[in-house]
């Protein structure tokens, strides 16, 4: 940002409350992103003029040029965070700063303006504060939080946009998967590859994996595994980070998930899993390189004893089978009780990470609103 203009500034921000309130949503229609709040944040950018004053104002339709940047070339990047109700009422974010580099780091892959991480984030603060009866009271559920940056100059040359807005909109929701999924593994298309954007959160990357995961949808499964190249390197699961709690070739017990790469997005509930896990001290914890033949000779041996995806939509989620090369191999999700939804491992991990996040267990990933 250049010392002329000026950036993002929270102290800035205007309020204009909406006329016509919503009802509170009962729990039975808190659906993933159906439902929204009665406010949202918008702050907009221009090359001549920096960032202008933030405004809250009440939900609505944006308005925007036809020939905008982000119609046109998906200049469009996003964010996806949660709000949680704390017993004693605070709401708080779970590793929000986390979010913040994500947005900027990605953002600048498609070169839309840089702007002040923190002050974005008091913003989103404040936007919550407005819309704080929204925040479900009840554990499991939260206030999920989705920031969006788009370019909006209306310009049909490719190039840098000239204009921006950074934006964020709030929705109550429920449980994402309340069951065990059924994977549909996928080596014809690839959701990311060497020297592409997969590591970035771009609308871009999210378009072309619909009709695959439609198709998985039509043959009775709920999410793609996607694998690539010709070793069928498993990397993620749908939209989320896949995980596997296996006793590996040397014997070990160990909980693996794909390197950071290029290819793989860097999950906040990815990195905060990994760092809950190696804390424990209990089996080795590996960022590295697996092929889907590797898995299925490990279920023939009987090695695997967990999978699961990973991600803020779904926290966690236990993977019960997987179909690969015209055959369905079953996932163990816990030997002792074949009805559970969550694995041992993936439900201590699930309590674990739910309690910081609810305020249950002190921690400095919990941030008060």
């Amino acid at each position: 940002m250049s010392a002329t203009l000026p950036d993002i500034d929270a102290s800035k921000l205007t309020t204009t409350l909406t006329k016509t309130p919503k009802e509170a949503y009962d729990l039975e229609q808190m659906y993933f992103g159906k439902n929204f709040t009665d406010h949202m944040l918008c702050i907009r950018y221009t090359e001549d003029s920096g960032w202008e004053a933030p405004e809250i104002k009440p939900y609505g339709p944006l308005q925007i040029d036809p020939a905008a940047f982000v119609l046109n070339y998906s200049v469009e990047t996003f964010e996806g965070m949660k709000a949680f109700r704390a017993p004693d009422g605070t709401v708080n974010l779970f590793r929000p700063e986390k979010n913040m580099q994500r947005l900027a780091t990605s953002s600048q892959r498609i070169m839309l303006p840089k702007f002040d991480q923190a002050q974005f984030l008091q913003c989103i603060k404040e936007l919550i504060k407005v819309d704080q009866r929204f925040v479900p009271d009840e554990y499991g559920y939260s206030l999920y939080i989705r920031p969006n940056f788009i370019g909006t100059d209306p310009n049909l040359n490719v190039k840098d946009s000239k204009e921006a807005l950074l934006y964020a909109y709030l929705s109550p929701v429920g449980p994402y998967f309340p069951r065990t999924v059924k994977l549909c593994a996928n080596s014809k298309e690839a959701r990311a590859w060497p020297g592409g954007v997969g590591n970035y959160k771009l609308g871009g990357n999210y378009a072309p994996a619909v009709r695959p995961a439609m198709d998985a949808v039509k043959m009775g499964y709920d999410q793609i595994l996607w694998l690539l190249g010709d070793d069928h390197y498993v990397t993620e699961v749908g939209t989320m980070n896949f995980f596997i709690f296996w006793t590996n070739s040397q014997g070990e017990r160990e909980l693996v998930t794909a390197p950071l790469d290029g290819i793989i997005l860097p999950g906040v509930t990815r990195d905060s899993l990994l760092a809950l896990a190696r804390k424990w001290g209990e089996f080795k914890v590996s960022e590295r390189k697996i092929t889907m033949p590797e898995v299925v000779k490990a279920l023939a041996e009987g090695r695997v004893l967990e999978a699961f995806g990973a991600g803020t939509a779904c926290v966690v989620c236990s993977v019960s089978s997987v179909f690969y090369e015209g055959t369905d191999y079953a996932i163990p999700v816990d030997a002792a009780d074949p009805d559970v939804v969550f694995g041992p491992l993936t439900k201590r991990l699930r309590g674990e990470l739910l309690d910081i996040q609810y305020g249950k267990t002190r921690s400095p990933w919990a941030v008060p609103v």
